[in-house]
């Protein structure tokens, strides 16, 4: 492989090598069968130069700077390769280097081709003295034209700033520099590698009309929020504080171009079938809305979405969906019979064991351990429920739930005493919803700010005793609340009262767990980490390899969302309660946010279904949570991990404080990334090895198992609305009105009529189902992308440990799942809780942990 001689009188030698890169055609979406040798010659001749560059010596002529090689160029297409993926070229290159030249630890890489290409690696496969140098590339090369600089991608070896080879410093340095662009104003195209910050204002479109218009979300204190990244776009003609928007079919929306979906995404199918719903469904939602919508009118014909397909007269979702998705996979989704066009959604799990096995309390309340928004549940600590609402704004807003609402249910204790026993919980939406109630019930939607009381029984599972629904004060919200408090009642009008008032929770929950525990607290509060991450970690850097795993796809996900789903007349606004005040409900919350709060054992502690033992140990005050049980394992395996990780590279805090890029890093999350927040005092100070452990440890968390918990149950749970309604369209009704005679005749009928249309159902049903899927080429906790990410043997072997605890815990959540006296484990629907399993197949499966926010 190797061969030395004499080039320009030094002594030399002949370095082989292997390139894998993927062609752009590739990965066009609409094209997967195009041949993947078409046009490769394109790529050969003088086309592509490589050019190595010394981590040993220094080159004096240019500042000490690693000594580059001569060019190299791709000899030959090798065209299989056992582990080369499908869509990847595989290429020869020889390099001639010279020996005093020393060790190569980077490489300059030159595209004169019109196109760009998908560079995955550069392997060199027998160094003299150092044998196989592997280069992860994994981006994006642009024609060389697009950039100012060169493209340089480093071996995988590891170092801190300062310990870094002294030639490869001014490379590391100079690609943090052109990562944020800091000189580069203007909007960024497709081919600028920039991360950088906005807030967000590019969620209204006031040029469009006033009703479009939304507020500024980061900046100010009445709506602080996480920042985004920057596209650079030109301000709108009527405020110039908000930036312009694409045209709603426009999917060009820009992120760094290695943040874009692989091609094997099954998110490009996200992508077009969102576009499809966008382009088809949105108008036909306004068209409708001054008219009746066709209604469910029982559970029967809800039922028909899953099990024959419900009829759909022409409504060009369908057409859009078939006619530009190209996988079968999809198509399979949208099936025709004869002459008839059919919707037909698979069984969502909720429904498919026993269709009525929701409505029981128990599911009602389980679904608070165990469903897709565990993480709201609190202990009851004082009776009755008081609210932290301003009272000179608000007025008295405490609970209106006495002891003779629930005192008979409490078998046999007093409520001084099941306080004391920690019996009593709340899952308690009254605060965060009520400063909204009088605005959203201005719309179509009619909801509730709610609150339900329940009893923890012996054997760990809940019963509901009271749900009260409030209401703001006729008067003024300054006089306070309105309440009517609800009982549990199984039979004639009181049990469908008892029906709805249980819906009008879970429309509240469903809302909540959308905005705040799904979009806010995973999807906005990680886009920060993730630019700044790349803004001032090296890849070299140890922390760099650590997290970027668990930032895939997130701020592209993101930037759709802005695009098609949280924007003004967006499918969010269209399909949950808040509508036009969902985003901004999402940043007065965000006020009360804390990064310190969002590790597990912290969030459980807070919400006070945890305590510490006097061995310091967490205890579950409710031993059956399945969330948070099997959250735990993942927790402390995913410390573990991380523990043993940063102490390879930081033996004492002295490094860490040493550290600039990590100090950098850390100083720009809290003041920039998170500005709204940087004063707090809760911010660690990135002073101790403790901390960043902690710090690595909850970014990790939040990426992937927190948002495993809260995302791909949506389908399995939400997918039959009834179940999770996402708006509720009129009050409870009254005795002695026409609504309450009709409640009493048909109340499965007034129950659908009171909650989401079916128009709403089949856009909102169609949306989660998508966002509920695993892509082909989903990476998992456990997992990385290529085994080569690092050289470093010392974190290979924990990582494996990582990987086999993991395993083990799914062995366990098994063993949970098949033990009967774990009643919150699969509840009367027998839905086996799953959310938390870390790996899982293609598709749509209720299971699996991806490493990162990714859908």
């Amino acid at each position: 492989m190797i061969r030395s001689n004499i080039l320009g009188g030094s002594k030399g030698m002949a370095v082989k090598g292997t390139v894998v890169l993927m062609r752009k055609n590739t990965l066009d979406f609409t094209d997967f069968t195009a041949s993947l040798l078409d046009g490769v010659q394109e790529l050969l001749g003088q086309r592509v130069s490589l050019q190595l560059v010394s981590a040993t010596v220094g080159d004096p002529k240019h500042g000490n700077r690693g000594v580059v090689g001569e060019p190299a160029y791709l000899d030959g297409f090798v065209s299989k390769l056992p582990s080369v993926a499908a869509g990847e070229s595989t290429f020869d290159v020889t390099f001639h280097w010279q020996e005093k030249n020393g060790v190569p630890g980077a490489v300059i890489v030159k595209n004169r081709h019109a196109s760009q290409f998908y560079l995955k690696s550069i392997t060199l496969k027998d160094f003299p003295g150092k044998g196989r140098i592997h280069f992860v590339c994994n981006s994006w090369v642009y024609s060389a034209d697009k950039y100012k600089y060169d493209r340089v991608f480093f071996a995988n070896t590891p170092y801190l700033h300062g310990e870094t080879p002294a030639p490869l410093k001014p490379y590391r340095e100079d690609e943090l520099l052109n990562l944020r662009g800091e000189d580069v104003t203007g909007q960024l195209q497709e081919w600028d590698r920039i991360y950088d910050y906005a807030y967000y204002n590019d969620l209204g479109n006031p040029d469009g009309g006033a009703g479009l218009a939304r507020p500024v979300l980061g900046g100010s204190s009445e709506y602080p929020y996480p920042r985004r990244g920057r596209t650079g776009r030109p301000p709108t003609k009527t405020d110039p504080n908000s930036e312009s928007r694409l045209p709603l079919i426009s999917l060009d929306i820009y992120v760094p171009r290695d943040e874009r979906f692989g091609h094997l995404k099954m998110a490009d199918f996200l992508t077009y079938a969102l576009k499809a719903l966008v382009q088809a469904v949105v108008p036909v939602l306004k068209a409708i809305a001054d008219e009746t919508p066709n209604e469910f009118d029982s559970f029967e014909d809800v039922l028909k979405l899953y099990d024959g397909g419900l009829p759909v007269a022409k409504v060009p979702l369908l057409d859009e969906l078939r006619d530009r998705i190209p996988f079968e996979m999809i198509r399979e989704l949208f099936r025709t019979e004869g002459n008839q066009r059919l919707l037909k959604l698979p069984i969502p799990q909720v429904i498919e064991v026993d269709k009525y096995a929701w409505r029981t309390d128990e599911e009602f309340a389980r679904e608070m351990l165990a469903g897709v928004n565990p993480v709201n549940i609190r202990r009851l600590e004082e009776f009755p429920p008081v609210s932290k609402l301003d009272p000179s704004k608000y007025g008295n807003q405490n609970s209106r739930i006495t002891a003779a609402h629930i005192e008979h249910n409490l078998e046999g204790l007093t409520i001084d005493q099941a306080l004391g026993g920690n019996r009593l919980f709340i899952l308690d939406h009254h605060d965060a919803l009520m400063p909204y109630v009088n605005r959203i019930n201005s719309t179509a939607t009619k909801i509730y700010a709610t609150r339900t009381v329940l009893f923890l029984r012996e054997d760990s599972t809940l019963k509901p005793l009271a749900i009260e629904l409030s209401l703001p004060h006729a008067d003024g919200e300054q006089h306070g609340a309105v309440s009517e408090v609800y009982m549990p009642a199984e039979a004639g009008v009181e049990g469908s009262i008892w029906e709805l008032a249980k819906a009008y929770v879970v429309v509240n929950d469903s809302g909540v767990h959308q905005l705040i525990s799904h979009w806010l607290n995973t999807h906005a509060t990680m886009e920060p980490f993730v630019i700044a991450t790349n803004r001032h970690l090296s890849v070299l850097h140890p922390i760099h390899k650590l997290l970027t795993p668990h930032y895939r796809d997130t701020m592209n996900i993101n930037a759709l969302a802005r695009q098609i789903l949280i924007n003004a007349g967006g499918i969010l606004e269209a399909t949950v309660f808040p509508s036009k005040y969902a985003m901004e409900m999402s940043a007065v919350v965000y006020k009360n946010w804390n990064f310190v709060e969002q590790a597990l054992p912290a969030d459980l502690i807070k919400r006070g279904v945890a305590v510490k033992d006097s061995n310091n140990e967490l205890r579950l005050l409710i031993k059956d949570y399945p969330y948070a049980v099997d959250g735990l394992a993942i927790w402390r395996t995913i410390e573990t991990w991380v523990t043993e990780y940063c102490a390879i590279y930081y033996p004492n805090d002295a490094v860490l404080q040493a550290d600039v890029e990590l100090q950098a890093w850390w100083k720009e999350v809290r003041e920039v990334g998170h500005g709204d927040k940087k004063d707090e005092a809760w911010w660690p100070q990135m002073q101790t090895v403790s901390e960043l452990t902690q710090a690595c440890t909850t970014i990790i968390w939040v990426a992937s198992a927190l948002h495993a918990a809260v995302n791909f149950g949506q389908y399995p749970y939400a997918g039959y609305l009834p179940n999770r309604p996402t708006i509720s369209r009129r009050f409870m009704p009254a005795p002695g009105t026409p609504e309450y005679e009709e409640l009493k005749a048909h109340p499965d009928k007034a129950f659908l009529m009171t909650i989401t249309s079916q128009l709403q159902t089949i856009l909102g049903v169609s949306l989660i189902e998508i966002l509920s899927m695993h892509s082909s080429d989903e990476v998992y906790l456990g997992q990385r992308d290529t085994p080569e990410w690092t050289t470093d043997q010392r974190a290979l072997l924990a990582f494996n440990r990582f990987g086999s605890t993991l395993k083990r815990i799914e062995d366990e959540i098994i063993g949970r799942n098949g033990d009967e006296s774990l009643k919150n484990r699969n509840g009367a629907v027998q839905v086996p809780y799953t959310l938390l399993f870390p790996t899982s197949e293609l598709g749509l499966t209720g299971k699996g942990i991806p490493n990162s926010v990714s859908i």
